[in-house]
């Protein structure tokens, strides 16, 4: 993503439906890949953690869910996805689903972000602005995990987030902003 980042962000964001959404939230407050996020199950909240294996690296990750005995932004949405899976009986095991209680399939993922892309790029056109009409064009979903590990300024949380052994991969793959530095006066 670019400077504008935020804006391509809530542009797609805003155009999407719930269940994007909701794995447009759970792929940020994890930093986890799109196949990863889609196979996270209710059985995986354990002990005030979200439990990961990562299928790519099969490296294991307990991603914390509270903070000071409180719920964290990540403790808020898998709160709320156990409700709405409560409230709409879903059955099967995973915490992202569709309205009628379905898991999200890589596929319905991207046909869901595709179309909500599709949506703000035309909101965007209709607003006459070209440059972000642009850049909503070229963002993916799995530019998250890079715009996770840009905003995260601590180098090694980053990493230890990302599932990532060596802050090397981090910095030069992932890492899409520059550091932050202070001028000489």
């Amino acid at each position: 993503m670019h400077a504008r980042q935020p804006e391509i962000w809530d542009a797609v964001y805003e155009c999407a439906v719930p269940e994007l959404r909701d794995t447009m939230d759970l792929a940020y407050l994890t930093g986890q890949r799109p196949a990863d996020v889609l196979s996270m199950r209710a059985a995986d909240c354990i002990e005030g953690h979200l439990q990961v294996s990562q299928d790519k690296t099969a490296k294991k990750l307990r991603i914390e869910l509270s903070s000071s005995n409180q719920a964290n932004n990540l403790g808020l949405l898998v709160e709320r996805l156990m409700k709405q899976r409560k409230e709409r009986g879903v059955r099967n095991p995973y915490l992202i689903t569709t309205e009628d209680g379905r898991n999200v399939t890589a596929s319905m993922l991207r046909l869901r972000f595709d179309d909500a892309r599709k949506s703000a790029i035309g909101h965007a056109l209709k607003a006459q602005d070209e440059l972000l009409a642009q850049q909503i064009r070229k963002f993916q979903f799995r530019d998250i995990r890079p715009k996770v590990a840009s905003e995260i300024g601590d180098l090694t949380h980053a990493s230890r987030l990302l599932g990532h052994t060596d802050k090397r991969i981090t910095l030069t793959v992932y890492r899409r902003a520059g550091e932050i530095v202070k001028p000489t006066r």
